[in-house]
C-alpha cells in the first residue's frame, strides 16, 4: 500500500486558519462505514446519530506551551519544541537550527527563568535536553516563557490560547491538541449525558507523530514515534459495560482510537493500562474496540487519514473527502468534523 494512495487535492483556501466563535457550530460529514454514503450535516445534530447507552471516549490531554526560545551561551538564538518528558526535567525536543544544539550545549530561556543542557540525541533529528535552575513547578515556568505550538499550516495568530485546548483538557503533556474534541462545549457534553450517552476519558499525549510526514512510499515501512497513554479502571469498566450491553463505543479523535486499540493489542482485552504506544493503524488492520469515530479532516498522505480509512475503506473515506472539498468544508485543526458510524 503506497502513500500516494491516500492523496487528495486540497485548495489552500479550505484550511481553517481560525476557530469558529461557537465551538459547536461546525459542519459534520456523516459517513456510513459500510455503504460509503456521506451525508452533509451539522455537529450540533450529533445526538441524532447516537443511541442511549452508547459511549463517547475523549482524550483529556492538555497542550503545554511547548514552543520555547533559548539563547545559547555563545549568544545564538534557538527554537525548541518540547515533545515528550522522558524522565523528570528531561525532554525530547525538536530544535531549529539543530546544528546549534550539540551535546553539552547550554541554553537560557525566559531571561534566566530556566536553563537547559543538551544531553543526548534521538531518532529523526531529536535532541534531548535536561532542564535545571528554575523555581517552582516546571509547567508554571512554561506558562510564562512558552507559546502554543500551532501546526505549521496555521499562519494566523490565535488570540485566545484556550481555543486550542479542549474544554475537558486536564492532564498536561501534549505538543498538539487532540483536535476532534475542540467541537465540544461543557453544555453540549452535559446535554449528551442527559440523553443517555456515556462519556469516558483516556489520556494520550500527542507528540512527534503529529509533526512528522510519511516519507516512505510503502506505508508499511513507516515508523511511528511512541506516545504516552493512560486508560483508567473507570473508563475500562465503562467500555466493557457498553460492549456487554450491545451498544457502541465511539472514539472522539484518532488519539483516543490509538489509546483504546493499543490497550487491546497489548492485553487482548480492555483493562486499565498505561505505557508507550507506537501503534500504526491503516486499512487492513482490524479495529477491536471502537465502533465509530468522530474526527476532523486530515492532511493528504498522513498517518491520520490512513487510520480513518481503516474504520471504513480507503475508497469510502477519499470519496467523502472529495465531497467535503466540493462542499467547501473547513479542514484540519480548526476545521469541520466527520462522524464515521
Amino acid at each position: 500500500m503506497n502513500k500516494k494512495d491516500f492523496y487528495f487535492d486540497l485548495p489552500d483556501r479550505l484550511i481553517a486558519q481560525v476557530p469558529l466563535e461557537d465551538r459547536t457550530a461546525s459542519r459534520m460529514m456523516v459517513l456510513n462505514r459500510e455503504t460509503g454514503e456521506a451525508k452533509d450535516d451539522k455537529f450540533k445534530n450529533l445526538s441524532d446519530y447516537l443511541d442511549e447507552g452508547d459511549t463517547l471516549i475523549l482524550n483529556n490531554s492538555r497542550v503545554i506551551p511547548a514552543r520555547i526560545y533559548g539563547v545559547k551561551d555563545t549568544g545564538a538564538n534557538v527554537e525548541f519544541l518540547l515533545l515528550e518528558e522522558k524522565e523528570k526535567d528531561t525532554w525530547e525536543t525538536l530544535v531549529k537550527p539543530g546544528r546549534r544544539a550539540k551535546i553539552g550545549a547550554k541554553f537560557t530561556f525566559g531571561e534566566g527563568l530556566l536553563r537547559g543542557e543538551i544531553v543526548g540525541y534521538g531518532e529523526q533529528g531529536i535532541r534531548v535536553i535536561k532542564f535545571f535552575n528554575y523555581e517552582g513547578l516546571f509547567f508554571n515556568v512554561l506558562e510564562k516563557i512558552g507559546t502554543m505550538p500551532l501546526p505549521p499550516y496555521i499562519t494566523e495568530t490565535l488570540e485566545d490560547q484556550e481555543r486550542y485546548q479542549t474544554v475537558y483538557s486536564k492532564t498536561e503533556g501534549s505538543a498538539a491538541a487532540p483536535t476532534a474534541g475542540l467541537h465540544f462545549t461543557e453544555a453540549f457534553l452535559k446535554d449528551l449525558e442527559k440523553r443517555g450517552i456515556n462519556i469516558g476519558y483516556v489520556t494520550l499525549h500527542v507528540g512527534l507523530g503529529t509533526f512528522r510526514p510519511v516519507e516512505v512510499d510503502n506505508i508499511l515501512d513507516h515508523n511511528m514515534h511512541s506516545e504516552y497513554y493512560e486508560l483508567d479502571q473507570k473508563t475500562a469498566d465503562l467500555i466493557n459495560k457498553t460492549k456487554k450491553n450491545g451498544k457502541r463505543v465511539i472514539a472522539v479523535g484518532t488519539t483516543s482510537t490509538r489509546t483504546l486499540e493499543s490497550v487491546y493489542h497489548k492485553n487482548g482485552k480492555v483493562i486499565a493500562d498505561y505505557g508507550e504506544t507506537d501503534i500504526f493503524i491503516y486499512p487492513g488492520k482490524e479495529l477491536k474496540v471502537i465502533d465509530g469515530l468522530i474526527t476532523n479532516f486530515h492532511l493528504p498522505e498522513s498517518t491520520l487519514i490512513m487510520l480513518v480509512s481503516a474504520l471504513s475503506t480507503r475508497e469510502n473515506v477519499l470519496n467523502a473527502y472529495e465531497k467535503a472539498v466540493d462542499l467547501e468544508y473547513r479542514f484540519f485543526s480548526f476545521g469541520d468534523a466527520m462522524l464515521i458510524k
